[in-house]
């Protein structure tokens, strides 16, 4: 039996002396040369946004009133203070140079501020601070190097004024620096307590460097598919973060698992060839099982339109695949290199408790035998908690963030801050909404030579300038609309009360005209300004091509993006996860448990973010936190899809120690609770490291780090304790043999299950020794 079982899963032939696990080692040593030096400098290939849908009516809007009007959202905004007031002859001469100097910019598509015509909109309340709005040509790359550059520049003292930035380039330029300072932070603050939580987990220095190894391998691999992937299609550079997490906290897993079972079978007399034989028979199944799991999960997302949501599709399957060759292919030649010298340099020897000597004896094993001795009350209490933390993301209410995620002592923030109170006009809040093809009577509607052939298919100017003006005392009456101003004039409450002044020009022309909403709402970027948008696109327009742009027309059609293809992300994501699980455990129950199990952890967590972010019931704990009270649309999406990944991890690893026991004719309850003996210890050691790193990005300055890091420290905690440690026991317990439906083969020959899983003959429970 045990020459079939090593002929079923042979060790490769590189590895059966020392002098070919070296050459091995060499050849993947060179590949992950190669892999490093491919995927240099890929950080300057990928976009720093992918947030939102490339063809949504949004951007189809704000690229129209770029390229045919000169208006648009600006990409930044320089905010200029003058002690003496702007309207000074010293503040007016440095105010024109600077306007000059933005224009001459070859970077530079518009710029629309308060000098040269001293426009009073444009002008604070105080008089000591004015608006110069500027807009650049290029896509996000070439817009937020143009924003660097221009902050860099203009902003800080300059004779008579003080200029300081914000804007939508100025806040990804912020985030960037703030997030990049934070994971410095985090990585010199947090780098030696993980270190010595390995130490103590892997009770070796020598196995601790182990999943340093392997997590280097899958993170320079995978940084060279993305650069080869940024070649063919846009990838988002917030996949590079997310890429390092989940590569690391896979490797982290996997390396747990195999150096655990390999200490199992040196234990147990065997050599170190067929100790790593054996560990690819068993803990190997588990790790391919779990990474194509996680890799087909994370690529369900590239239904969703957005490059962000694409690209961690990619990113995260590439880490995902890397990481199994890592454990699969470096870990062995290592463990076989090492061979017993795996144990070596225990640093914390000598403050261990001594390990159990059986496996009755464990404490993991005592808790599992205590759930499956009453477990429909212990399914019913962590089924009414979970509901309980779950139950806040009810009233959650999804936004997309803006400059107030930034700290107060944030520049930028500042600046944004003095525009949002101290300006009378609208600030980036307003929206829009362009009438293509229609033409008002008024300034600059007199269609050029070329424009004269298409009179016909046009509305003739007259009757075109009584529909925008009818539609635009119509838009006035709607909920949530403080202003209208357009080619006509301007609106309030369904009257004209006063005329365009001398931009009214600007808001027409030969392609047609545009009218600026400005909503009595703070943010746009909130589910007012949603509401607002669904009214403007319900009210009927005087043309069917009619698009609706600006920030709360973005976040609509961000979630609509969502929304809409969310059904289709959900579904690949399970049917793909029960048919692996189902591969693997030939069980319909224990994967459809696993989902379901996965789902209720997720929901908790979203609970707790809602709980603490949106509701700010820890601001007593925490702190005070200075975002929005939205949720947003995008974070949690992207944070759950990393969670449900390591989910996976944690319950193929139970379920593998759990099937062996099984296939060798152990009962379910006695099982499970060897199962979870011999695995409990490595997944949670595993999530605590991981929580670890996490919680470090909740020390930093940026809300959206801050949430994402608390969010993914509770759902990996909630997971290995509440789900793994009491669910799945409880579960498992009361489907008794309707788990193993429909009813694989318990015992046999060599075709059996056990075999393929490399399993000895089962010694009882309370004599199998623990490492």
């Amino acid at each position: 039996m045990l020459l079939h079982r090593t002929q079923r899963f042979p060790l490769s032939p590189a590895l059966r002396t020392p002098r070919r696990a070296v050459g091995l080692l060499l050849a993947l040593c060179l590949v992950a040369l190669a892999a490093a030096v491919g995927g240099h400098g890929v950080g300057e290939r990928l976009a720093p946004g992918g947030w939102t849908p490339a063809d949504a009516p949004s951007s189809r809007a704000d690229a129209f009133l770029a390229t045919r009007f000169g208006a648009g959202q600006p990409h930044l905004v320089l905010v200029a203070t003058a002690p003496q007031g702007v309207d000074a002859p010293a503040a007016t001469r440095e105010g024109r140079a600077l306007s000059d100097r933005l224009a001459r910019d070859p970077r530079t598509a518009w710029v629309r501020g308060y000098w040269p015509h001293s426009l009073a909109e444009l002008r604070s309340r105080d008089g000591r601070s004015a608006a110069v709005a500027v807009r650049f040509r290029g896509d996000e790359k070439a817009v937020l190097a143009a924003a660097k550059a221009i902050t860099a520049r203009e902003s800080g003292r300059a004779g008579a004024l003080r200029v300081s930035v914000t804007g939508e380039a100025a806040l990804s330029a912020e985030m960037e620096r703030l997030s990049t300072r934070g994971a410095m932070i985090a990585e010199i603050v947090i780098a030696p307590l993980v270190l010595l939580i390995m130490l103590w987990v892997f009770g070796s220095l020598v196995a601790a460097l182990l999943p340093v190894a392997v997590g280097a391998f899958a993170v320079v691999t995978t940084t060279a598919l993305l650069r080869l992937l940024s070649e063919v299609t846009t990838v988002s550079v917030f996949v590079l973060n997310i890429a390092t997490a989940l590569g690391f906290g896979l490797a982290v897993d996997y390396c747990l698992l195999m150096v655990s079972r390999y200490r199992e079978e040196l234990a147990a007399g065997a050599s170190p060839v067929r100790a790593a034989e054996r560990v690819l028979a068993t803990a190997g199944r588990a790790v391919a099982c779990s990474a194509t799991t996680v890799a087909a999960a994370l690529g369900a997302l590239l239904v969703f339109p957005l490059p962000l949501t694409r690209s961690l599709a990619l990113g995260g399957a590439a880490v995902a695949l890397c990481s199994a060759a890592g454990a699969l292919v470096l870990l062995p030649v290592l463990l076989v290199l090492l061979g017993e010298r795996v144990n070596r340099y225990d640093l914390f020897a000598r403050w261990r408790r001594g390990a159990d000597r059986t496996v009755a004896e464990g404490r993991w094993y005592r808790l599992a035998m205590w759930v499956t001795r009453r477990p429909a009350a212990v399914a019913l209490g962590t089924l009414l908690l979970l509901g309980l933390l779950a139950a806040p993301g009810a009233q959650a209410r999804f936004g997309m963030y803006d400059d107030r995620i930034l700290p107060p002592s944030s520049p930028v923030a500042r600046a944004s801050q003095r525009l949002r109170t101290g300006f009378a006009g609208d600030g980036d809040s307003a929206a829009s909404v362009v009438l293509p093809g229609v033409r008002v009577a008024g300034p600059g509607a007199a269609p050029p030579v070329q424009e004269r052939a298409a009179r016909a298919a046009r509305p003739a100017p007259a009757r075109a300038t009584a529909a925008v003006d009818a539609y635009a005392r119509r838009v006035s009456l709607l909920p949530g609309v403080r202003q209208v101003s357009t080619a006509t004039g301007v609106y309030r409450g369904g009257r004209h009360v006063g005329s365009g002044g001398p931009w009214a020009a600007g808001f027409t022309g030969p392609a047609g005209t545009w009218l600026r909403v400005t909503p009595s709402a703070a943010s746009a970027l909130s589910p007012d300004g949603r509401l607002l948008t669904q009214r403007l696109r319900g009210e009927p327009a005087p043309t069917r091509a009619a698009l609706v742009g600006g920030p709360g027309a973005l976040l609509t059609d961000t979630e609509d993006a969502l929304g809409t293809r969310l059904p289709a992300a959900v579904a690949l994501t399970v049917a793909a996860t029960l048919v692996l699980l189902f591969v693997y455990t030939r069980s319909v129950l224990v994967p459809l448990k696993a989902v379901l199990l996965n789902a209720l952890s997720l929901a908790a967590t979203f609970g707790v973010i809602v709980a603490v972010f949106q509701q700010g019931r820890l601001e007593a704990l925490l702190g005070p936190l200075h975002g929005p009270p939205t949720t947003d649309v995008i974070i949690p999406a992207v944070m759950f899809c990393t969670a449900f990944g390591l989910s996976m991890d944690y319950e193929v690893f139970l379920l593998s120690r759990i099937l062996e026991e099984h296939r060798r004719g152990t009962p379910t309850r006695t099982a499970v609770a060897v199962g979870l003996q011999r695995t409990a210890r490595l997944f949670t050691s595993a999530a605590l490291v991981f929580a670890v790193v996490m919680a470090s990005l909740a020390a930093c300055d940026l809300v959206m780090l801050q949430l994402m890091g608390f969010g993914l420290a509770v759902a990996v905690l909630l997971d290995c304790t509440l789900v793994r440690a009491l669910l799945v026991p409880a579960v498992m317990s009361l489907a008794g043999r309707a788990n193993w439906w429909p009813g694989a083969r318990r015992r046999g020959g060599p075709g059996a299950p056990g075999a393929a899983l490399g399993a000895r003959p089962a010694p009882a429970p309370g004599r199998t020794p623990v490492r």
